[in-house]
């Protein structure tokens, strides 16, 4: 009996030392999906804990939402605007200069953040978990960081000596600003090879997007549809939405996914400032187990448990928010134009009730929004509180792409 115990302790290490090989492990967090997002816990200046979306698409951490809960001490510096995607005015902000975030055993020290005059992105409400921000790329700077989706973990490791274990893919990283782009290649809907630039957006809740304009474009899908594609730091991002052809990341090839292509004014002046191509989001990066080696300029992927999962888009169009986390109600935030939920009849305001004999009262916010984009011949069938009056309604669930 001892010599099993001893044999099977042997072979629960050897996938540990697969992945690590002769790097050394700094430590190892949790972390949640919600949605596609990555949520960790951390700590600013030894606060309570703090639910943050990782981000790497932006800089430093932005705090979007504190509530009486959250005790955290900051110094504020500056009045400043921030500039992102999205048609609308700059957003204000202020910031705060010398802070450190505690993620786990990690220590993130002298960190500048800011935290929003407006909560525009309102992201607890979206998602129905209690999101107080994001935390930006700084989190890759000073160590090579493993996110491993199959097993909801984030790695650290040190730089000196790392060895990338056995069937991960590596790309060359450009940074820029902090920031971090790779160059895929892709075949666009008129069936031309590109190599194209794409930011690594771990926080961008999509699966890419491409510009469609401009020199050397990607072309526009001709089967697409009109909609909202997301919210920017500027407002609302729209465009059109279509599948492309191939994908290529690393010695992985994604076929025919679901892509957007936002619209001219949503994205000029990202695209002034980074002359990048497009954005690979969550729901491409989440396929993928993934390593920054940032001080070497190379992500490591390698396709994991979800890789092969089908692609769907918001077919009904309606986008939802939670807006009492108390009363468990989806409510209608945003209808698209022409959408089939439009033809229906939904409204702006408009609380869920029940969808397809579900009731809304127990039924979490994202899991509606999954009944949302799944194809069917049949009509989705919705009960609606609008103001004090139920309303009926039947939305055409048969797929545009």
């Amino acid at each position: 009996m001892k010599f099993a115990v001893i044999l099977l302790s042997f072979w629960m290490l050897i996938p540990q030392i697969e992945i690590s090989g002769k790097s050394k492990k700094i430590a190892s967090i949790p972390f949640e999906v919600v949605g596609s997002y990555i949520v960790i816990k951390a700590r600013i200046n030894k606060s309570s804990p703090l639910n943050l979306i990782l981000d790497s698409g932006i800089r430093s951490t932005l705090i979007t939402e504190l509530t009486a809960q959250d005790s955290v001490s900051l110094n504020y510096s500056q009045n400043v605007f921030l500039k992102g995607l999205g048609v609308g005015n700059q957003l204000q902000a202020f910031t705060s200069t010398g802070n450190d975030i505690d993620i786990g055993k990690i220590r993130l020290q002298n960190q500048s953040l800011y935290v929003l005059a407006e909560d525009v992105f309102n992201l607890s409400k979206h998602t129905g978990t209690k999101i107080n921000g994001l935390i930006g790329s700084d989190f890759f700077q000073d160590h090579v960081v493993e996110i491993n989706y199959d097993r909801r973990r984030i790695v650290f490791y040190e730089n000196e000596g790392f060895i990338a274990p056995k069937k991960y893919s590596p790309l060359e990283l450009d940074v820029e600003g902090l920031k971090m782009f790779v160059h895929i290649p892709v075949v666009d809907p008129s069936g031309h090879n590109k190599t194209v630039k794409m930011l690594v957006d771990t926080g961008a809740e999509l699966a890419a997007w491409f510009r469609a304009y401009g020199v050397s474009p990607v072309a526009l899908p001709k089967s697409s549809i009109r909609g909202f594609i997301g919210q920017g730091l500027n407002g609302e991002i729209t465009g059109f939405i279509g599948r492309i052809p191939r994908i290529k990341i690393g010695s992985a090839v994604i076929f025919n996914p679901v892509v957007s292509f936002p619209d001219s004014t949503s994205i000029a002046d990202v695209f002034t400032e980074s002359q990048r191509d497009g954005t690979i989001g969550s729901q491409i990066l989440s396929r993928f187990n993934l390593i920054f080696n940032e001080p070497d300029n190379t992500l490591y992927v390698r396709p994991n448990a979800r890789f092969s999962d089908g692609w769907s888009y918001n077919i009904a169009g309606i986008e939802l928010v939670q807006m009492d986390p108390l009363l468990r109600l989806s409510e209608v935030l945003y209808v698209w134009a022409n959408s089939p939920a439009e033809k229906a009849g939904v409204q702006k305001g408009d609380r869920i009730l029940e969808v397809n004999g579900k009731r809304g009262f127990d039924t979490d916010i994202n899991e509606i929004k999954g009944m949302f984009e799944v194809s069917s011949k049949r009509p989705m069938r919705m009960i609606l509180l609008r103001g004090d009056k139920t309303v009926s309604v039947e939305i055409d669930m048969k797929s545009k792409l």
